[in-house]
């Protein structure tokens, strides 16, 4: 199941699995610094119809290489920045 994040704004993603929009990916930011990024599915599904890895609808990250790799190295589209957020 491949994953793939659209960025719509700096600290802001689309989450796509194979094309469809299932969620989506932001940074939470306080006192102008990331605090954690957080993953979560748009639709609150039954655990067992949730797609891998999403064990709860929401999932917070400290960087975002680690829901990157969390989301099986999902790829990215638009510009090479991305990959550098913190």
């Amino acid at each position: 199941m491949p994953y793939t994040l659209h960025r719509l704004a700096a600290g802001s993603y689309d989450l796509l699995l194979d094309g469809t929009l299932i969620g989506g990916v932001v940074r939470e930011i306080a006192c102008d610094h990331v605090t954690a990024w957080r993953a979560e599915l748009l639709d609150d599904l039954p655990r067992r119809r949730r797609p891998k890895p999403f064990e709860q609808v929401e999932h917070r990250f400290k960087t975002f290489g680690e829901v990157v790799s969390w989301l099986s190295e999902a790829t990215i589209i638009n510009g090479s920045s991305e990959a550098d957020e913190t």
